[in-house]
């Protein structure tokens, strides 16, 4: 993995009324903010399914390996008779583009059902930003398109969650080592791909260490179902990453890029 998408989330919440109200009544002249929070979220895609934020890049293209789409259908376990979102390649919208998802609706279940129509509605909005676009920024914007696309009632849109992307540069001996260390490995040449991930830890060590090369192997393939009903780990996976690890390691200790003890201790102690 050698990029990493920024984040940013907001929490946007449209009232209309100060209680629920019957909708026999009221329905049909009542103000919904349920449903005008409804069209609201759907103005966030196109027909196609494509992210669509007023002033938000959407046209970039992903440079790295292609993903194969029935690959995407098998690893996103899609149902028979439904396709990946889109008219562009599946790259482009995972590691290239922006992606708005809606993660949470704060609204009555089904099982408590009653007759009303709703004075206050909210959701979660997750948005992903590919590493070289600023999550600050797009943030915003997508908290003016939220206000600009809701209908009628009041509007709240607080910012939550938020941290940058992140892109690793790998021309140096220890990505090297690394492509060699897996190939011997899992017996097959690696590829680089994004992931759709953020960890600011790494923005955190790119800043502070220029120079360093900052590596991402992720113990997840795809069938592990990561942040999702019964999460796991193959068990094969953790030992050819552990024996991956093991021959980098050694990779590098042979070439003296690691310390030894010696230089360890030649380094002037912090008083």
């Amino acid at each position: 993995t050698t990029s990493l998408r920024g984040t940013g989330s907001v929490r946007i919440t449209v009232r209309t009324m100060a209680h629920a109200a019957h909708s026999g009544m009221y329905g049909g002249a009542a103000p919904d903010a349920l449903q005008a929070l409804l069209t609201t979220l759907a103005s966030l895609r196109s027909p196609s399914g494509e992210t669509t934020i007023d002033g938000l890049d959407a046209t970039a293209t992903w440079t790295g390996a292609a993903y194969d789409p029935e690959h995407f259908r098998a690893d996103a376990a899609l149902l028979d008779g439904v396709d990946p979102l889109g008219e562009n390649a599946i790259g482009d919208l995972l590691w290239a583009r922006p992606a708005a998802t809606v993660l949470a609706i704060d609204a009555p279940a089904t099982a408590r059902v009653t007759a009303a129509v709703q004075g206050e509605a909210s959701a979660i909005v997750n948005l992903r930003v590919p590493a070289s676009m600023d999550p600050a920024g797009a943030q915003r914007l997508l908290s003016e398109h939220l206000v600009r696309h809701t209908p009628y009632g009041l509007v709240e849109v607080t910012p939550l969650t938020l941290g940058r992307g992140f892109e690793a540069r790998t021309d140096g001996p220890a990505y090297a080592a690394m492509r060699a260390a897996m190939t011997d490995a899992f017996g097959v040449a690696p590829v680089t791909t994004g992931q759709g991930g953020s960890i600011p830890l790494t923005v955190a060590l790119q800043e502070l260490h220029p120079d360093a090369e900052i590596l991402l192997l992720g113990v997840e393939e795809p069938a592990s179902r990561i942040h999702a009903t019964d999460e796991s780990v193959h068990p094969a996976e953790l030992a050819r990453t552990a024996h991956t690890l093991a021959l980098f390691l050694s990779s590098l200790a042979a070439t003296g890029s690691l310390p030894t003890p010696q230089h360890r201790a030649a380094r002037p102690a912090k008083g």
